[in-house]
């Protein structure tokens, strides 16, 4: 096992951990200032100082592993990055049990619509402890959402994600066409600021 791989055995037991704890941290005002993650085998908080939105310089950005899981709306089938290559993606954790979460809902359903409009990336729900997941699917079918989610109430996902901060929910990870990380937010997201992260890698080929 290489160094990476450590690594990123790290940050999942990290994030599942806090996500055992409750993620005390799904709520409006919480901060990021605590979030430590695994990078190279060590542990680092990469959010000093409480930030919740992390922006990376395309000269820094590398890509993520490779993320999928079964997916929430058709049990049995498989679904992940590797469906949207080349494409803008925006990973999204979430539970229909976090406030923050159900109210951003919306938001991420007309950055989705604007995806559709465009046919050039997607948003990529990730749906974390919802034990019984019928209550997810029915928030999913009540709210109109269409972008597709992985089913994955221990956040074993979050492995492929290696150092990036995750254990915020929400938590909004907007990759580029590569699928390397442009920016994260560790908070309730509105479609006007997430559409602004999204809109100029639109134009990256």
């Amino acid at each position: 096992m290489n160094v990476r791989q450590q690594g990123r055995q790290a940050a999942a037991a990290v994030l599942t951990a806090s996500l055992a704890l409750g993620l005390a941290a799904c709520g409006e005002n919480n901060t990021a200032g605590t979030d430590a993650v695994a990078q190279g085998g060590t542990f680092e908080f990469v959010s000093p100082g409480g930030q919740t939105e992390i922006t990376y310089d395309e000269a820094d950005r590398e890509p993520v592993g490779d993320l999928q899981g079964e997916s929430l709306m058709e049990p049995g089938e498989t679904v992940g990055l590797e469906d949207f290559t080349d494409q803008v993606v925006v990973l999204n954790s979430w539970g229909q049990w976090c406030g923050p979460c159900r109210s951003e809902a919306d938001d991420l359903q007309r950055v989705q619509q604007n995806f559709e409009d465009h046919g050039s990336g997607t948003i990529l729900g990730i749906n974390v402890r919802d034990s019984v997941a019928d209550k997810a699917r029915d928030f999913v079918t009540d709210n109109g959402i269409t972008y597709p989610s992985i089913y994955d109430p221990p956040f074993k996902s979050a492995l492929a994600l290696g150092g990036l901060p995750a254990s915020v929910i929400p938590t909004t990870i907007v990759l580029d066409r590569q699928h390397r990380p442009a920016k994260v937010f560790l908070r309730e997201v509105n479609d006007d600021e997430l559409w602004a992260a999204v809109e100029p890698l639109l134009d990256d080929e």
